[in-house]
């Protein structure tokens, strides 16, 4: 079965279809039907390896190791993000991990003293994270992604799977809550990043992530006091990707 045979692919309907019909799947058997079925050979998982990326990452290398892992350097990465992404790369046997970088002729134009991110974070976000990732996601027709309704007021509702400039996006773990990723990561003995230890629940680039407080939702330290939530790859979806 093809979501493109079916007419399914590619706009609101075909979401809302694939979301109707499949909400009581489990995440594990989401996925094996997503990168084996719906689209065989068309779809990527976009991993930043960061707090809870350990498991979504698992849960594909359980189905296929070699499935196309498109990780995006910001170049304002934390060293330890970039020691994790090597270790989850070595402990779950992925194969095919893309790592994309912004283009030095616009970062060279735009962001010459690599100091965008603290005049205007949105066109920092939209140079280093935004366009590598439109420009990788070329060619194919889904992409995983790792949000959770419980991370954030602004993710409450989010979708088990979202119309998006042409492509289906899939969030097998939405309905998730933060029990569910301790469990799994503790169940499966997945290494963990080293910043959660210390407070950082979400991690993006170094001057745009700060620890989170006590009762905070998790993402309360990326871009704080900003007014900002998002880096832009989920909410330019239109026109970016």
């Amino acid at each position: 079965m093809s979501a493109l045979d079916q007419g399914l692919f590619g706009d609101s309907i075909a979401a809302s279809h694939l979301a109707g019909k499949f909400v009581a799947l489990e995440p594990q058997r989401l996925l094996r039907l997503a990168i084996e079925d719906l689209f065989k050979n068309r779809i990527a998982l976009v991993s930043s390896f960061g707090a809870d990326s350990a498991v979504l990452l698992h849960m594909v290398s359980q189905i296929d190791a070699a499935l196309p892992v498109i990780f995006i350097d910001t170049l304002h990465l934390f060293p330890e993000t970039l020691a994790y992404r090597g270790e989850l790369v070595s402990h779950l046997h992925l194969s095919n991990v893309i790592t994309v970088t912004p283009e030095q002729e616009l970062l060279s134009q735009a962001d010459p003293e690599t100091f965008l991110w603290s005049s205007d974070p949105d066109g920092c976000c939209d140079i280093r994270k935004v366009k590598p990732l439109s420009k990788a996601l070329d060619g194919f027709e889904a992409w995983i992604t790792g949000r959770k309704r419980y991370q954030a007021e602004t993710r409450s509702e989010l979708a088990l799977f979202e119309a998006e400039g042409g492509r289906i996006k899939i969030n097998p773990l939405a309905a998730w809550t933060d029990s569910d990723v301790v469990r799994y990561l503790d169940e499966n003995k997945l290494p963990r990043h080293s910043l959660v230890a210390k407070g950082y629940l979400s991690i993006g680039c170094i001057p745009c992530t700060s620890q989170v407080k006590p009762g905070e939702d998790p993402r309360a330290g990326r871009w704080r006091g900003r007014g900002k939530t998002e880096c832009g790859i989920h909410i330019h979806a239109g026109s970016d990707i």
